[in-house]
């Protein structure tokens, strides 16, 4: 985005689940297990709302999830981690050597949203 009146780039405005924790980007989530399908939903109470084709049996459905995420911000697997709620719908996934920017920008573009 552009400040007319100065000329120059604004930073466009982060999601609210996602934060900036040095080079790596922290993304909140809150999942639904036993969906139909993998797949983004949105937005729901500050978190990125995932629906998980997989049961929240012996950590299934966090490898699918973490695997998900992997695929959807193009980042190797190896670079994601679970900080947060590993026997929770709530959780908080670490994306390491990523700006949040980044991050935002490939998750609006899997959900079909055109940042401006």
């Amino acid at each position: 985005m552009t400040d007319l009146r100065a000329g120059r780039a604004v930073p466009e405005p982060l999601p609210v689940y996602l934060t900036a924790d040095s080079a790596d980007t922290l993304i909140n989530v809150r999942v639904i297990p036993r969906a139909g399908q993998t797949g983004l939903a949105g937005e729901r109470a500050g978190a990125l709302l995932v629906r998980l084709a997989a049961p929240p049996v012996d950590n299934a459905a966090n490898d699918v999830l973490l695997r998900f995420l992997a695929d959807v911000l193009r980042a190797p697997r190896s670079t994601l981690g679970l900080v947060q709620g590993n026997r929770s719908r709530s959780k908080r996934v670490r994306v390491r050597q990523m700006a949040p920017g980044v991050a935002a920008a490939r998750l609006a573009a899997a959900q079909g949203i055109t940042l401006l």
